[in-house]
């Protein structure tokens, strides 16, 4: 049974490392505006994966080269969205190209004009296709703007590549459901945040004693202290968010992005040499007030008004929650069974720290100094 266990642990972890190296999920947001024209901002380096936009090759996309290749992102771009309202096909053209600074990156902001009215009567049917077949993690963000209805978020993926809008389907509700799962996805795919829980899960099936790791005696009391620990970093985490969304307070994203890398760096060196034995939970809620400002990038790119921010908020808070404790079930009653093998302690807890410390420390030098030193 335990080398059935370990083997599909081993899986877990190796796919875990596999996609630490893969590249950050990429997302695009898509608004209908109160003028009734659409706005899409496409990030650059996405672009750049699906089209090439660096011609010279120096690593760094100027305007004079997105300007060059305008024609080929409208044509890729709109190649890949269908509009229809009402039941007819509502054709897409480019006004204008400019470009614009999101938290991650610069981004392509296509003003498009639709020949329809897109009225807020209207039935509107999106198809979305863009980047799915470079990026199967991407999201596609539908912020519906227009004047005389209620705001409203929804998400393209995948898995959902169509969505439509009517006045009846525009509610509060939907706003919160579509954000739990988008809080969950977050979870899942940020892999800053992932990693940060999996080293508090990883040792919590274990007690320092003469400054080595054992096992601990009982499941119980161990999952109830890990969930208090997952609880401070929750708490921790909401607070900073709802303060970073509301506008309330604000930090450089280039300052959270490194800070976080650090908490990680501490976390995992922190199984190496267990300084912080006991109380980890002050030390989750510490570094959760950090999480929540890097969490926070991922709604404020939507300058949603404050009726429904409030819904995205509460979903996305929930939808984290979700998203954390799914993977405490997963990881900590396999944890738990392997814990007193040496399978467990060195490559699973010290391999994963190692891995972990390693892979943090490149962040925090790319984040800390602006650069990329893995293309």
């Amino acid at each position: 049974m335990k080398r059935a266990l370990s083997g599909v642990f081993t899986v877990c972890c190796l796919l875990l490392s596999l996609n630490a190296f893969a590249h950050k999920p990429s997302d695009s947001y898509l608004f209908l505006q109160t003028d009734s024209s659409l706005r899409w901002d496409l990030a650059l380096r996405d672009l750049e994966q699906a089209i090439g936009l660096d011609r010279n090759q120096d690593g760094q996309v100027t305007w004079g080269e997105v300007k060059q290749q305008q024609a080929a992102i409208s044509a890729y771009a709109l190649s890949r969205l269908q509009l229809q309202q009402d039941g007819q096909v509502c054709t897409l053209s480019l006004q204008r190209l400019q470009i614009d600074e999101h938290t991650d990156g610069a981004y392509a902001v296509l003003l498009l004009q639709p020949r329809c009215s897109l009225a807020a009567n209207a039935a509107l049917n999106f198809k979305y296709q863009l980047l799915f077949d470079i990026d199967p993690s991407h999201r596609g963000v539908l912020l519906d703007q227009r004047a005389g209805i209620a705001a409203s978020s929804m998400i393209f993926s995948k898995e959902q590549p169509e969505l439509s809008l009517s006045p009846q389907q525009l509610t509060r509700w939907s706003t919160l459901v579509n954000y739990i799962n988008e809080g969950i996805y977050h979870i899942w795919m940020g892999l800053d945040h992932l990693l940060f829980i999996s080293l508090l899960i990883l040792p919590a099936v274990l007690v320092v004693k003469d400054h080595r790791w054992q096992q601990v005696t009982a499941f119980r009391p161990a999952l109830w202290n890990l969930l208090k620990v997952i609880t401070a970093f929750t708490i921790a985490h909401s607070i900073t968010l709802c303060l970073a969304v509301l506008g309330v307070v604000s930090l450089p994203s280039r300052w959270v992005e490194s800070a976080i890398a650090v908490s990680i760096i501490v976390l995992a060196l922190n199984i190496f040499y267990p300084v912080i034995k006991h109380n980890q939970g002050w030390l989750a809620f510490g570094f959760g007030l950090l999480h929540g400002f890097g969490f926070a990038s991922v709604l404020m790119e939507l300058e949603l008004p404050q009726a429904t921010l409030v819904q995205a908020l509460l979903g996305f808070n929930l939808g984290v929650e979700l998203g954390q404790l799914m993977l405490v079930l997963l990881v900590f009653p396999l944890a738990y069974l392997l814990r007193s093998t040496k399978f467990y302690q060195v490559p699973i807890l010290y391999g994963s720290a190692a891995l972990t410390l390693v892979l943090a420390s490149i962040w925090l030098v790319e984040r800390a100094f602006d650069t990329t030193l893995f293309a």
